[in-house]
């Protein structure tokens, strides 16, 4: 049976078979969860993977070995920047929540671990961006009622882990 569940850990450290980048376009190593992602799995491998896909459309995710990582890869999904909201940035966020999911099941993988896309140094508010978290996720198990998967939010802050759970329990009653 399939899961959403909101965790307060290092997104690096999930036992998940994938964990989510919150990516760039040019999958470049970032700052945030992208720099964390980058050291813990191996930057000069994760960059080699990253330079051979050549990049990735806001909305969009690819997928690469996690090398070093527990997860066994890692879903590089690009959020867009928030700039208030008029600019089709709901529509991207789920996408590149849609597209991560589909990636996993498309590779067979039945744990996956998620930041809360673009809501870091892309801007996006809180509130909306876990709505459209959890309505992608939700949206994405009852369209694939014949796959299990564990879906795991690895948050660092207390605020922003009470209002996910807020929202999932408003979703998935």
């Amino acid at each position: 049976m399939s899961s959403v569940e909101i965790r307060k850990i290092d997104i690096t450290k999930l036992d998940t078979d994938a964990i989510v980048n919150a990516a760039n376009e040019g999958l470049w190593e970032g700052g945030g969860v992208c720099g964390a992602i980058f050291r813990e799995a191996g930057s000069a491998e994760m960059t080699k993977a990253c330079n051979a896909i050549g990049g990735c459309r806001t909305g969009n995710a690819v997928i690469t070995p996690g090398f070093r990582l527990t997860a066994r890869f890692v879903i590089h999904a690009v959020g867009p920047r928030w700039s208030g909201g008029n600019a089709g940035e709901p529509e991207l966020l789920y996408g590149a929540y849609k597209h991560s999911l589909l990636l996993a099941k498309e590779n067979g993988l039945h744990s996956i671990g998620f930041p809360l896309i673009s809501a870091g140094i892309f801007g996006y508010p809180l509130k909306p961006a876990w709505e459209t978290a959890i309505r992608a996720c939700v949206d994405f198990i009852n369209d694939n009622k014949e796959y299990d998967i564990n879906i795991v939010f690895a948050v660092l802050d207390d605020v922003i882990k009470a209002e996910g759970e807020r929202m999932t329990h408003e979703y998935l009653r």
